[in-house]
């Protein structure tokens, strides 16, 4: 146990919920330890925003067991739902406030709630805090949907696709805001469909397909546990290229280094990626 009296902030057993003839989420495990930042990938229609949705106690689940914080979402208080932060894809404050009127606004739900001036500095809107929210870019207005989610000093955050629609640079930015909430302690549940972001950010992640989580761990972990065989590239004295693909790239190497003298002209070693994992796990084409 920790010092929050539960291991795991969120522990799910068993998860299931259907919608007519149709299984979104057909017995998912998890297990996200405090102060963690862990990554649900899979396509649309894989049961993410399904599962986030459970966990927030904002839909009922059809079987298994299911902690938030120490507490079932289902039967959650509204003091255990102020420790719980939430960024959903869609949403959007009313478009004639400003953003300091709005963020103050949120913070009185709150039991005790953050100091809404060094919310608004927590993520960079300073500069537009006087700034009608219908006058605010997609990217800004994201970061306000975020400091309506962290107002409240939650001790777990759930996001879900949070930077769906955004450019490069403002997702990068977006990344630095998370790292920083994750610096303070802060828990974080994070859904997206982006293998850079999950990469990025997460300690650990799960892989669900079609309802089910079919890989665990950390990025580097899936990667040698799931990874296909490395590749090896390198050219012959004769100028011809040669590749190989192995499980055992060093050996290949060594091999390599007793042929030539010195230097092996053109070597290159490339190992799988996080997104060849995820395409072989999750397959392609999965739909709710």
């Amino acid at each position: 146990m920790t010092g929050h009296g539960y291991a795991f902030a969120v522990a799910v057993r068993g998860l299931r919920k259907r919608y007519g003839n149709v299984t979104a989420v057909d017995g998912i495990d998890l297990g996200i330890r405090p102060g963690e930042v862990f990554g649900l990938l899979g396509p649309n229609g894989a049961g993410k925003s399904t599962t986030v949705e459970i966990l927030q106690g904002n839909r009922a689940r059809d079987g298994g067991e299911v902690s938030v914080l120490g507490a079932d979402p289902a039967t959650g208080t509204r003091a255990w739902r102020s420790r719980v932060g939430i960024v959903w894809q869609d949403e959007s404050a009313p478009a004639e406030l400003t953003v300091r009127e709005t963020v103050r606004h949120f913070a009185h739900y709150y039991p005790r709630p953050r100091d809404p001036e060094e919310v608004i500095g927590l993520v960079g809107l300073e500069a537009k805090a006087d700034s009608r929210i219908k006058a605010l870019s997609g990217g800004q207005r994201r970061r306000l949907d975020v400091a309506l989610g962290v107002i409240g000093g939650p001790e777990l955050l759930l996001l879900d696709e949070p930077t769906t629609g955004f450019d490069p640079a403002a997702r990068r930015r977006f990344w630095e805001l998370i790292r920083a909430l994750a610096d303070e302690g802060t828990t974080i549940l994070l859904t997206t469909h982006y293998l850079e972001e999950a990469e990025a950010l997460a300690d650990r992640l799960a892989i669900v397909s079609r309802g089910r989580v079919v890989a665990e761990g950390d990025p580097a972990a899936l990667r040698e546990r799931h990874g296909a065989e490395a590749t090896v590239e390198w050219t012959e004295p004769d100028g011809s290229p040669r590749t190989a693909r192995t499980h055992t790239p060093t050996r290949t190497v060594t091999e390599l280094m007793g042929r030539f003298d010195g230097e092996i002209p053109g070597l290159r070693v490339s190992r799988p990626t996080l997104e060849d994992v995820y395409l072989r796990l999750a397959g392609q084409g999965d739909a709710r």
